[in-house]
């Protein structure tokens, strides 16, 4: 073999090598629309493609009040079919009494949901636009807030009702570097490494926010005894069936161990609760949901894990 036969043969090699780590690297990295997102407390991402190739027969048409039909009607979008994925940053409000409420998100939403007619509707609708970056941000307003849009890419689209925006511009800046697939934002980067691979949903940080109640977290009329501000792992994921995963990271080993006492108690209680209730497709999902349910103690960590009954997504 020739010295250049060697040579061609070591580059396309190297070559190859590369692109496998690069392959590598991509599936073990955050969704793009994820990395997008600014700081905030809690992020939740749902990819709806696998949801729709799994349970399609589960999933019932919505019901729809006249004036989102309106809406899809004008702007030629039907979420339910269109929408591939969606990452929603939560921040939490230093005033949760204040005019813009405990909680204000900001979003990325991706897959065949922009266009003329979008843009249409939003130069219609707009009070006041926003040239940043190359992009226009439309303001619109909504139930007393600012909601903030714009179109960072042909399939993408970015959302924001906080406050200022800040959250928004941080959204357009992260588009512009979004190809390193390790990018994102702290929360981001210290946490997904936890969520299980090929999860079809999951969520980080503080995502207790949206059910907490004075200090505590709310679920199906239980109080958990769980603080509000205590940060999560949660994922469901499809491996022949629906499996939940939520793991909590507790301050210590003794509080992990306090809480999966009581978190122990409350599923045994809740499992008495459901079981004289009548039959009934909510009911017997419940009832699946609970008798799988396991709670375990790992170090510093609490960890629960139960598996989804099939009819789930119809209860949706």
């Amino acid at each position: 073999m020739s010295r250049r036969t060697r040579r061609t043969l070591f580059i396309v090699a190297a070559v190859l090598a590369l692109l496998a780590v690069a392959v590598f690297l991509r599936s073990k990295a955050p969704p793009e629309a994820a990395r997008l997102l600014p700081e905030s407390d809690g992020i939740v991402y749902i990819d709806f493609k696998p949801i729709r190739a799994f349970f399609h027969k589960q999933l019932r048409p919505p019901e729809r009040v006249p004036e989102y039909q309106q809406f899809i009607d004008a702007v030629g979008v039907d979420p339910e079919r269109d929408l591939d994925q969606v990452a929603i940053a939560l921040h939490r409000s230093a005033d949760p009494n204040g005019p813009n409420g405990p909680v204000a998100y900001s979003m990325v939403m991706e897959g065949k949901i922009t266009g003329k007619r979008l843009n249409a509707w939003l130069d219609g609708h707009a009070t006041a636009r926003e040239s940043y970056a190359g992009h226009t941000i439309y303001s619109i307003p909504s139930e007393g807030r600012t909601v903030r849009l714009t179109q960072i890419g042909y399939d993408m689209l970015a959302v924001s009702n906080t406050p200022t925006a800040e959250q928004i511009h941080s959204i357009i800046d992260r588009h512009s570097t979004a190809a390193w697939p390790f990018a994102g934002s702290s929360l981001l980067r210290r946490y997904y490494h936890n969520v299980p691979l090929l999860s079809l949903a999951w969520g980080v940080g503080k995502i207790g926010m949206p059910l907490s109640e004075s200090g505590s977290i709310h679920i199906f009329g239980f109080t958990l005894p769980l603080a509000d501000d205590a940060t999560f792992v949660a994922s469901l994921r499809w491996a022949g069936s629906l499996h939940m995963r939520i793991d909590e990271f507790a301050p210590n080993a003794q509080t992990a161990a306090s809480q999966t006492a009581s978190l122990n108690g409350l599923v045994a209680f809740a499992r008495a609760l459901a079981q004289p209730l009548g039959s009934n497709s909510a009911n017997n999902t419940l009832r699946e949901l609970l008798d799988t349910a396991q709670v375990s103690q790992h170090g510093e960590r609490v960890v629960v894990t139960a598996t989804v009954p099939a009819g789930f997504f119809s209860q949706l």
